[in-house]
């Protein structure tokens, strides 16, 4: 898994983009500049495709952290689930 450089970016940083709340994650920093970049080529689908990569990457990434994490609290717990 390779680490992609992530800009941080503060609440009124995000609020300024009128991110949605539920968009508001460590991605975020990706988000901002690849909305602004739809915006500006008009949602055209072959623009914007490096900012589009980094943050689907970023995504994912974060899923397999949290996939990781669920895993190691499984062990703890004997393999016991949660539901």
């Amino acid at each position: 898994m390779g680490a992609t450089e992530v800009p941080h970016v503060t609440r009124e940083q995000m609020s300024e983009a009128k991110l949605p709340l539920a968009y508001r994650d460590s991605c975020a920093g990706l988000l901002i500049p690849l909305n602004r970049c739809r915006v500006d080529t008009y949602y055209l689908p072959w623009k914007c495709e490096n900012e589009r990569h980094s943050y689907e990457k970023c995504q994912y990434d974060e899923f397999l952290k949290r996939v990781a994490k669920m895993n190691e609290l499984r062990e703890a717990r004997d393999g016991a689930r949660s539901n």
